[in-house]
């Protein structure tokens, strides 16, 4: 088993939990920047020292046993109660912080997450930075899986936990893209709708506003890329709804597609920095701080000037 067989350690509790909510080695692996083979001795040391199987890996994904299943909580806690301790012993100089697992909405992988992190480095000399980009809805799983400690995502829409510690950041409004050289005064809603797909958060949201003032618009493409939506909507194939953020990660077609207000009735979304409670002491406070002034200079700012009329619905709060 290895020298260290029959010791619970703190890092085989992260493999476990990781390995839980991936439902695979090579996953959790992946995650924690791990070899597959470290992964799975951590596991079975993990497994050798408890005297009892964990996960069944010969299930696709693989399952928790019960055992499993009962030593998942046990687990969160002490994982918990160790970033506790981390962040506790960090404060109040975060300089001594040695790691961060921060997840961040994918608009602004380009511009705002670089600079983001730079910053970050620079004020956090020996931490590690763990980052991960993708949809809302699956950074806040992670956040509250227990997988990251920071997340900058979209608000869901649904009620807050306790745990949450919720610092807004932006606002920004739904708006139209049709492509360029559409007549002023098309009827949008008569035309042929490329629509974000409902399996991410904000093509819930969309598809929901229209639900709810009774708005059934035709469409033949459910798409999840901003990229390949703003292509369809390019060769006319119809107009879409999106945020401008979505926009402008979608820098080349922003010579062939324009954006308009919304031709229904208006709704917005936020975008905030969620934490758990009390973990990371004034760190999210202070991450919020750095964040705001990244957002104006280079989300806000140039947008507003290009688009004068999204000045008041684009906005850092």
């Amino acid at each position: 088993m290895g020298e260290h067989a029959g010791r619970i350690s703190l890092w085989g509790i992260e493999v476990f939990l990781a390995c839980a909510e991936e439902g695979s080695v090579s996953a959790a692996a992946r995650r924690l920047g791990a070899s597959v083979s470290s992964v799975s001795q951590q596991l079975s040391n993990l497994e050798a020292a408890l005297g009892a199987e964990l996960i069944d890996r010969a299930q696709r994904p693989a399952r928790l046993t019960p055992a499993g299943e009962t030593f998942r909580r046990r687990a969160a806690r002490i994982a918990q109660e160790a970033a506790e301790a981390r962040a506790e012993l960090a404060a109040p100089d975060l300089a001594a912080l040695t790691r961060l697992r921060l997840g961040m909405i994918e608009d602004f992988d380009a511009d705002v997450t670089p600079r983001l992190l730079s910053a970050m480095s620079a004020e956090l000399a020996r931490c590690q930075f763990l980052l991960e980009t993708g949809a809302s809805h699956r950074l806040l799983d992670q956040l509250d899986n227990r997988a990251l400690d920071v997340v900058v995502a979209a608000e869901t829409g649904e009620p807050r936990a306790d745990w949450m510690e919720v610092h807004p950041l932006m606002a920004e409004p739904f708006v139209a893209a049709v492509a360029r050289g559409t007549p002023e005064g098309a009827h949008l809603p008569s035309m042929p709708l490329v629509l974000y797909t409902e399996r991410h958060l904000m093509g819930r949201q969309i598809t929901a506003h229209l639900a709810r003032h009774d708005l059934r618009l035709a469409h033949r493409f459910e798409l999840d890329s901003y990229h390949a939506i703003l292509a369809m909507v390019a060769v006319g194939a119809g107009w879409t709804i999106l945020t401008p953020l979505g926009y402008l990660r979608a820098r080349r077609f922003r010579d062939e597609v324009e954006l308009r207000p919304l031709p229904v009735a208006p709704f917005s979304r936020r975008i905030c920095l969620t934490a758990r409670r009390g973990v990371l002491r004034d760190m999210p406070e202070r991450l919020t701080g750095m964040l705001k002034p990244l957002l104006q200079e280079l989300i806000v700012a140039p947008a507003t000037a290009r688009l004068p009329w999204l000045a008041g619905g684009l906005r850092v709060l």
